[in-house]
């Protein structure tokens, strides 16, 4: 292929890989890979390699089950199959919540549930309630809402058509327990069950709402703190885990900062080329047609290399710096080289030439671009490659 020309700007590319299983040595499988790339001229200095995080999980064997999740839960809040617990601010997914929700049921087979779920929709934008539903009522946003009170016509997931109230209580009687469902976005609300413990299981405000429970005085847990150690187990505990085979799920991988590092290392010593590594989750895209927040994950970068540790991109805004030149009168040429000279300066970030080109971080935006185009490795290529992003 040789090297990419001049004129072609930020490049991904999806790197088409074997079958990865447990086991699988997957620092070697995507050197491997990468080698096919430096032969075709494809593979340079300052390159990003970006991996999903499904594979190396995969690799790690880092898979838990049902009944691994209900013993955890036991141990770490201290309860007994009678007790009666809360599930705080899930997620509404069949694949990233409903196995672990029949694990923390299976943990109170005798008990009771007392689910909250957050209106008009969860963290992530799935919605459990029309968007003006509340207010018909005349209910404020941390009033709460019953089943009784929304009636029979619930809300459906617009894609896929499922009612995940009415799955969600499926699953916890399937369990043996009793259930009850409230909806309010007052963290608090569970405080007047006099609940055994509670399981804080939303995603990316985990910490603001267990500190809220922990001042109320209430035994709570996040998703984080379940399968966090053991033989199979993420620090992300469960959070940004799928569903798998079976009864089966996959956790997020295990020290990936360690994985990208060795993949960077192997690359520097046998094909002497400079890289940085990403191992990349759910990328953060907003679907503009349903509102659905894809970030299920609790961030797009669950590991990388130490280089891009505080980069960010950013740049001047380049439109506006034609259009205040072109209409003093300036030809285009000069346009043309003012521009790449201000492309070295130096500018604050609230100045007019930085003006619109807000500041993200580097590791954020590579891995929603590589979760975009590997299309979660649908097409089977979960390596993929950025050119031309760090400058």
């Amino acid at each position: 292929m040789g090297k990419l020309p001049d004129y072609i700007g930020v490049s991904a590319f999806g790197i088409k890989m074997g079958v990865i299983v447990p086991g699988s040595d997957v620092v070697n499988l995507v050197y491997e890979s990468l080698v096919k790339c430096k032969q075709d001229g494809l593979l340079n200095d300052g390159d990003t390699v970006c991996v999903t995080e499904s594979i190396v999980a995969r690799a790690q064997n880092n898979y838990i089950t049902a009944q691994d999740i209900a013993r955890e839960v036991t141990e770490k809040l201290k309860i007994n199959k009678k007790s009666h617990i809360g599930i705080l601010f899930p997620i509404l997914s069949r694949n990233r919540f409903s196995l672990i929700l029949k694990g923390i049921a299976s943990s109170v087979p005798e008990g009771k549930i007392v689910l909250q779920l957050s209106y008009p929709s969860d963290e992530v934008g799935n919605q459990c309630l029309h968007y003006d539903f509340a207010e018909s009522i005349g209910k404020n946003d941390a009033d709460t809402i019953t089943l009784d009170e929304i009636g029979p016509n619930r809300f459906k997931h617009p894609i896929t058509q499922v009612d995940y109230i009415q799955l969600y209580r499926d699953i916890i009687e399937e369990q043996g327990c009793e259930v009850e469902v409230i909806l309010s976005n007052d963290p608090t609300k569970l405080v007047a069950y006099n609940l055994e413990g509670i399981v804080v299981a939303n995603v990316h405000q985990r910490g603001r709402t267990c500190r809220k429970l922990l001042e109320a005085g209430q035994n709570c847990i996040t998703l984080q703190h379940i399968c966090n150690s053991g033989d199979a187990w993420s620090e992300w505990g469960v959070l940004g885990s799928n569903m798998s085979s079976g009864d089966k799920l996959k956790l997020a991988p295990r020290n990936a900062d360690e994985v990208a590092e060795q993949i960077q290392a192997k690359v520097k010593e046998n094909l002497g080329v400079d890289i940085e590594v990403i191992i990349y989750g759910d990328g953060a895209y907003r679907d503009p047609s349903t509102g659905i927040y894809e970030l299920a994950d609790p961030q797009p970068a669950l590991g990388m290399t130490k280089g891009l540790a505080g980069k960010y991109r950013q740049g001047v805004k380049y439109k506006y710096i034609v259009d205040v030149m072109y209409d003093e009168g300036v030809d285009i040429a000069e346009i043309e080289n003012s521009i790449q000279a201000k492309k070295g300066g130096s500018f604050s970030t609230d100045s007019f030439e930085t003006e619109g080109t807000t500041p993200r971080k580097a590791e954020d935006l590579m891995a929603s671009l590589a979760d975009l185009v590997s299309g979660s490795a649908d097409a089977g290529t979960p390596l993929v490659l950025v050119k031309g992003f760090l400058g």
